[in-house]
């Protein structure tokens, strides 16, 4: 994992490539799902083996639906879970409020609580892509030639995110009350959510109950150091109940669940 260069760190938050030799993955296991859970970003993943990404419409689906090899996340307010059964070589990005009309084309809105094939936003050039990344031959190399293609899809003058949008977005991760964000912005209540789902994708409220759970990730809450009380009174949870119900909403598990399950990564939890 890395930063992107200066070109493109407004839209890109970090930059990753996986190997399954390297990351030792469960290849071969039999319906092994995972929960990822929401961080208010997009992503870019381009898979460079294995089967298509494999997702789940909800505990229920046993068969899925495969959206491809190259595919967009759209910012989202809950889990969605995937297939791992098989380990996937694979680069992609972590995408900052801004990047989708900067990259693709189109408010980010579209794209939110949703995976998208690249091909249906960059046409015969996602294929192209792919096939560029298959022929380099280390995740370092993928990583700079991902990174060389995304400076090729940047419009000649990107839109700068809208300042209002902007400042939103810094109070919603100190804990600011969107109320106070609207009224600090200038613009009436319906303007100033147009002006945020098109560059964050979700609308204020609902990224706000994810950045307030990403809270509690950042303090590794499966190590169990902390009491879950505790977590959820320094995140901003008005109660425990609170943080119950928004923790089975967000995560499809219990708190007690989730300590069991002993994820290595916060937000990747095998269900």
């Amino acid at each position: 994992m890395r930063a992107p260069g200066p070109s493109l760190r407004p839209f890109v938050r970090t930059m990753w490539a996986a190997d399954p030799g390297a990351v030792g993955q469960d290849a071969g296991r039999v319906s092994v799902r995972e929960h990822v859970l929401p961080t208010g970003d997009m992503h870019l993943v381009f898979r460079l083996s294995g089967p298509p990404l494999r997702l789940f419409a909800d505990g229920a689906d046993s068969v899925g639906y495969t959206v491809g090899f190259a595919i967009v996340g759209g910012a989202r307010s809950a889990f969605y879970a995937r297939d791992v059964s098989v380990a996937a070589r694979s680069v992609g990005v972590q995408l900052r409020p801004g990047a989708a009309r900067a990259l693709f084309g189109v408010p980010a809105d579209e794209l939110a609580e949703r995976h998208t094939p690249l091909d249906a936003l960059w046409g015969a050039q996602a294929s192209e892509a792919l096939e560029r990344l298959h022929a380099a031959s280390s995740p370092g190399a993928r990583l700079t030639l991902l990174e060389v293609l995304l400076n090729e899809r940047l419009r000649p003058l990107p839109r700068a995110m809208h300042p209002a949008v902007a400042q939103a977005l810094l109070g919603l991760g100190r804990g600011a009350a969107v109320s106070d964000l609207v009224d600090a912005s200038g613009y009436s209540h319906r303007r100033f959510i147009a002006l945020f789902r098109d560059a964050a994708g979700l609308p204020p409220k609902r990224l706000e109950r994810v950045l307030r759970f990403q809270r509690v990730m950042a303090e590794e809450p499966g190590s169990g150091a902390l009491p879950w009380a505790e977590l959820a009174l320094q995140a901003g949870y008005s109660d425990q109940p609170h943080f119950n119900r928004d923790f089975l909403q967000i995560t499809g598990m219990t708190p007690q669940a989730y300590r069991r399950a002993s994820p290595s990564s916060p937000n990747h939890v095998r269900a």
